[in-house]
């Protein structure tokens, strides 16, 4: 059986290679730095991290269960923390011998049944040398959150525009006065920081949000009552409440009011920011009409005058190796069940094209390893592997998103329902573990052409 490639070394690409190896598939993966942690290696080149990034989540809600972070980790740890996590992760499982380092996937092209993929070398002596080879596979987990969502300025900014994954230190906002667009996680973060050094600081939003703080007494807020399960309305009613008993209304503070129910889209996980509106370091503003030179004209009519304007308008989903065709895209994202398994191809797979409230790196996981087991099932010729063979060229359409009415935005063409998702994943899974045959990797056969 010729190996499986993997694209990527962050958290997805890490869980990947770890679930192949475990079920003895063979495999083989690409990153274009010289070690492991994508995202989170702020001096990787694909990197988008800013210098006060933590994590979102709590850590006991997105580790992976079977590698805990250490005791003295924070709840909410920082961005080196968990780069340092990632390559512990990558030891103790031995992926660092898995891997071929400072090496950049160019082109990815479906050849028969098999994935012909070209690489170049982009450091050391050899630099810019390709290389041409044949895989029985093809996993793609280079991420979500690297190639950056730049919208068209309404008019001539003589200023200095910026893009969040352009930021790294609050250093850049000395004396100046800034305008941010866009208030998710990272937006909110980063209008924080630049609090404590620009001269002023506005944030332009469009739409409302709807805020959490990180902790509830004295817990992470997405842990408190974990343990039981609710319906989605029910947890959304709940959780709305309780933003507006710990924090009030966003109109409140002078941002719009949310048009939408909770968790349609993600909230924005940071109470700092209010804090900092309501002490006036911070002066919410609305959607920008114009703009002549220095000067943002707003929809309502006021007007400012800014030395920065700051995007902090999200990304694109990007994979520049490989024809968009190939990955039955539709919309503003490929078409694939549960966010992974092509209709038509049993051995190309998007990792890690999934977002939901509270799946964490766990979840992710869950998908590796399902995945794993299709791989390996189907190799063998199992009949639970020519069951899901059936089914996710009938089900590619339905996405899981538990009956939540997402707003129809980009960013958000990929949610999905933490609760649902997970309940497809475990269900798949046990039916392909019931009739799993012995591992021998000598028996795999290289069976994943077209369906």
């Amino acid at each position: 059986m010729k190996p499986y490639a993997v694209i990527g070394a962050g958290p997805m690409g890490l869980c990947t290679l770890r679930n192949l190896h475990k079920h003895g598939i063979p495999c083989v993966g690409f990153e274009i730095h010289s070690d492991v942690g994508g995202l989170w290696d702020i001096d990787s080149p694909t990197s988008t991290m800013y210098e006060s990034a933590h994590l979102i989540s709590s850590k006991k809600m997105t580790e992976f269960a079977e590698f805990p972070m250490p005791g003295h980790v924070a709840p909410f740890p920082h961005h080196r923390e968990l780069r340092d996590y990632f390559r512990a992760y990558a030891r103790e499982f031995g992926l660092y011998d898995l891997y071929e380092f400072n090496t950049e996937v160019v082109h990815c092209e479906r050849v028969g049944d098999e994935w012909q993929i070209v690489t170049r070398l982009v450091s050391g002596d050899r630099k810019g040398e390709e290389q041409v080879r044949l895989f029985g596979g093809l996993l793609i987990a280079n991420g979500t959150l690297h190639h950056p969502n730049r919208p068209q300025l309404p008019g001539y900014f003589a200023g200095e525009v910026l893009h969040s994954s352009e930021y790294r230190d609050p250093a850049i906002f000395d004396g100046k006065r800034v305008l941010l667009v866009g208030c998710g996680n990272s937006g909110a973060d980063i209008a924080v920081d630049a609090a404590h050094r620009a001269k002023s600081v506005d944030i332009s939003l469009r739409r409302g949000y709807y805020f959490l703080p990180k902790f509830i007494g004295g817990k992470p807020t997405d842990a408190v009552g974990g343990k039981i399960k609710l319906p989605r309305f029910v947890q959304q009613r709940i959780s709305a409440a309780l933003s507006r008993f710990m924090l009030g209304r966003p109109s409140q503070y002078g941002l719009p009011e949310p048009d939408y129910k909770m968790f349609e889209s993600h909230p924005v996980i940071n109470s700092l920011i209010l804090h900092h509106i309501g002490h006036g370091d911070i002066q919410p503003q609305g959607d920008i009409a114009s703009i002549d030179g220095h000067t943002v004209t707003f929809r309502d009519g006021r007007r400012g005058d800014y030395d920065m304007i700051l995007l902090a308008t999200g990304y694109k989903l990007h994979y520049p190796f490989i024809d968009d065709a190939q990955l039955n895209w539709q919309g503003y994202a490929p078409r694939l069940y549960l966010n992974v398994f092509h209709p038509q191809y049993d051995n190309l797979f998007l990792m890690g094209m999934v977002e939901a409230a509270g799946l964490g790196w766990e979840g992710r996981n869950e998908q590796a390893e399902l995945v794993a087991l299709y791989i390996r099932q189907l190799s063998f010729g199992a009949d639970s592997a020519r069951r899901f063979k059936t089914l996710k060229h009938e089900r590619a359409a339905v996405r899981a998103d538990g009956g939540m009415q997402y707003l129809q935005l980009e960013r958000m063409a990929y949610y999905v329902h933490k609760d649902t998702y997970l309940k497809a994943l475990r269900g798949h899974a046990a039916d392909l573990r019931r009739d799993l045959a012995p591992r021998d990797t000598g028996a795999f056969v290289n069976s994943a052409g077209a369906a």
